[in-house]
């Protein structure tokens, strides 16, 4: 049986004395934001922004959304997102359980879906910057749509550090796996046919006319 001294994990010295700047950093931006109305702002409104990118609530929220509009012109989006949200969940997943940072402390509790113990990456960042992507570039939506979705991913990240949630380097990580997925997703991006199949066979119903099969 292994000891704790054991178990414990050898960080590298230079990679302890990145981090250590990054917690600096962090702590020096969210110490003087305080300062700033604007920014202040942002902090206080960290709990709705939190919930607003939540995989759950988007996870749900998307699924609703397939269910309750049936509109052949958005079935590519709609499967192709619901896989991208899938995608998203896992890899963040599995990237936090393998760094294992954990995250500031101390640490604000804002919500009742409130955040697993790890830190690296921000699944926050990497959520919005996906779907900014796929809206933007994958399945484009009105252009008039562009700026508060940038503004919302901009708000997002940034309230992730105000709120003690993560450090910088969490939130860029996040971001930059947010783009990584965007473009696999470019790669596999499923065709308006077979994301008509896929729904079809999940409803078992003719989404054309919503009669059995026979």
């Amino acid at each position: 049986m292994l000891g704790v001294t054991e178990e414990k994990r050898q960080v590298p010295k230079m990679l302890q004395k990145f981090l250590q700047y990054d917690i600096q950093i962090t702590k020096k931006f969210v110490d003087g934001a305080l300062q700033n109305t604007a920014l202040r702002s942002l902090r206080n409104h960290a709990k709705f922004l939190e919930v607003s990118c939540h995989g759950i609530v988007w996870l749900a929220g998307w699924l609703s959304f397939i269910w309750l509009f049936n509109n052949k012109d958005l079935y590519q989006l709609q499967v192709n997102m619901l896989i991208a949200l899938i995608l998203d969940i896992v890899i963040i997943a599995v990237v936090k359980a393998f760094v294992r940072r954990r995250r500031p402390v101390p640490m604000n509790k804002l919500s009742a879906l409130g955040p697993d113990k790890y830190s690296f990456p921000s699944g926050h960042a990497s959520r919005s910057v996906l779907v900014a992507f796929t809206l933007m570039y994958l399945s484009p939506v009105s252009i008039i749509f562009y700026p508060p979705l940038l503004a919302w991913v901009t708000s997002v990240c940034l309230s992730r550090v105000l709120a003690e949630r993560h450090y910088f380097l969490d939130v860029f990580a996040g971001c930059g796996l947010g783009v990584l997925e965007g473009l696999l997703m470019a790669l596999v991006w499923l065709s308006q046919s077979t994301s008509a199949s896929i729904l079809s066979s999940l409803s078992d119903e003719k989404l054309d006319g919503g009669e059995y099969h026979v």
